[in-house]
Parts: C-alpha cells; structure tokens; sequence
C-alpha cells in the first residue's frame, strides 16, 4: 500500500498499479528523495514534472509538500487512470495534469506549449536507460527551468548518460540510486 509521507496529503492512501510493468517508488526510497536539501529548497511553488508516473505518487507527493502543479506523463492506460483516481483521493486534480503519451512525445508537446519545470522527476523503467536517454530529450526541447533540477531514480548498476546535464550528486539505497541534474 501507498501512502503520501508528508505535506498537506499526509497519510492519504495512494491506489497501486495491479501490474508487474509499474515499480512504485518504496516509501523509504520517496522519503530519502524528499529530505535532499536540494529538493526541500525547490519544491514550494514549483512547476513539477513527474515524468515515467506510474501511480503518481511522486508528483502527488510534490504537491503535498508544496508544488503549484505537477503534470504526470504515463503511457501505460492502467497507470493513467490510477493517476487520476489518485489525484481524485487528494482532492487535487485542479494541480494535476495528467498525458497519456510516451515520454519523448510528451515533452514535445510540452516544450511546443513553452512548458518548464523546477523539479522533473524521472523514474524510468531500469532497462530504458540502456536504449534511450530521456535526459536527451529534456535538454533538447529545453523544458527545464534555468535553476530547475532534474531526479532521475536508476539501477545503480547503470550509469546515466552525463553529456546532457551536470551530475550534482547521486545517492544509492539498496539497489535504486537518485542522481541529481542540473
């Protein structure tokens, strides 16, 4: 079972993905990600980018502990319409967009409607990383703020693709390591 950690949301049930293709981000790991000082100083008012969404939690989490908004983008149909139920259970649906495209696609989209982000969330399935690089795609349709940041959860056995942006740090627990862009 999901559940919000902390904010505004704190302790709503969040409704879980009934498929193997979703890897919710475990409670210990979101956490950890929301106690970085980087993340803390950028998450009241921010514009979020969940990206990857999967049940949603993270962008829901964002908004919980401060976020203006959070668009979720989830290609997955049985994701995208938990998204929204979750969205619905946290009466935040006003703060929530959600896209039901893959992910490249998505962020065109948004960079034709001259969307940027604070903070995007990435979290990936591990074995897309090996293929494509959605850092790539970010940096090109330039969708990141300035001063935005950029948390990319991954196997820590691989090793993102660092042309695209600066690796701030990165943090491993148990297999999942959080790499920080900027």
């Amino acid at each position: 079972m999901l559940r919000v950690i902390g904010g505004e949301f704190k302790g709503r049930r969040l409704k879980m993905v009934a498929s193997p293709l979703v890897r919710p981000m475990p409670a210990k790991l979101r956490e950890a990600l929301f106690n970085i000082a980087a993340v803390q100083e950028k998450i009241k008012k921010a514009s979020v980018l969940d990206g990857f969404a999967g049940t949603g939690s993270i962008g829901i989490e964002a908004l919980s502990r401060g976020a203006e908004s959070a668009v979720f983008i989830e290609e997955f149909y049985p994701a995208v319409k938990t998204i929204k139920l979750n969205l619905a259970r946290c009466e935040a649906e006003a703060r929530g967009r959600v896209l039901h495209r893959e992910f490249n696609r998505a962020v065109i989209e948004l960079s034709k409607e001259k969307a940027a982000f604070d903070l995007i969330f990435l979290d990936p399935p591990y074995e897309l990383l090996k293929g494509r690089n959605p850092l790539k795609v970010i940096q090109k349709r330039g969708i990141l703020k300035k001063k935005g940041l950029i948390v990319l959860r991954h196997f820590f056995k691989i090793e993102p693709d660092l042309r695209f942006f600066k690796c701030l740090r990165s943090v491993t627990i148990g297999d999942d390591t959080l790499s920080f862009f900027q």
